[in-house]
């Protein structure tokens, strides 16, 4: 199977300061790819560093058949790669509807998403399409975020702590997505700090610590690796989907 991404030895620095030490990793076409870590370890940077928030001071990101290193954010977007960011990062001042209105892009595929479609996949978004951000939910502010995302119509949606603060109902609704998504032929690059979440989805995974990637490996085998799991993700001896 081929790549769709391919981030070879990426060093990103904010400033003086050294935050992504040589991070190596794929994701092939239609698979779903997880990073795992606890926080402050450069996850967020890395998906910065991908869509050209923080660009890699050196290193290479493959995209596709292009070498998209130290490209404008705009550019990669273009390229259908996309992110569901941290924190949201939406705009207050603007209705649910207009947030949708200015990231629909043309599907590339039949199965291609508009805003119909991200409203039956939300629901919640059809009801409150003429609210304002600002008066949201935090739940509702997230379905949002991917709902935004989904209509740039991404061949690689990156997702970075899209469960983060979520009940558990939504969580589930992120989880069918994504193997919807999945299903489709798109490509998930999901980075979470709720490792049991990412494992169950995931189709291989990379451990980062400390700026770098510690371990790789498939999930069933990482779950299995009490050492990793206790060093590095911080969750001990515990059973798969606990």
């Amino acid at each position: 199977m081929s790549n769709l991404l391919t981030v070879d030895g990426v060093h990103t620095y904010y400033g003086d300061s050294h935050v992504l030490h040589g991070v190596s990793l794929e994701v092939a076409h239609g698979t779903v790819v997880a990073v795992v870590g606890r926080n402050g370890v450069g996850k967020t940077t890395l998906c910065r560093s991908l869509v050209g928030f923080a660009p890699a001071r050196s290193g290479r990101v493959v995209f596709g058949d292009a070498d998209i290193t130290g490209w404008p954010p705009h550019r990669i977007c273009e390229r259908r790669l996309n992110l569901v960011p941290q924190g949201r990062r939406i705009f207050p001042s603007l209705t649910v509807e207009e947030h949708l209105a200015i990231a629909v892009r043309a599907p590339s595929t039949a199965a291609g998403w508009d805003i119909q479609r991200v409203c039956a996949t939300f629901p919640r978004l059809a009801e409150r399409r003429s609210h304002r951000a600002v008066a949201l939910s935090g739940g509702e502010q997230q379905m949002l975020a991917i709902a935004r995302a989904l209509l740039f119509n991404p061949a690689l949606l990156v997702m970075d702590e899209p469960t983060e603060g979520l009940a558990p109902a939504l969580v589930a609704v992120v989880a069918e997505l994504i193997t919807q998504l999945k299903g489709e032929g798109r490509s998930v690059l999901l980075v979470e700090q709720n490792a049991s979440f990412a494992l169950k989805l995931a189709d291989h995974a990379y451990v980062m610590a400390r700026g770098a990637v510690v371990h790789a490996a498939e999930p069933a085998a990482l779950w299995q690796n009490e050492t990793i799991k206790t060093q590095f993700l911080g969750i001990g001896s515990r059973t798969r989907g606990e």
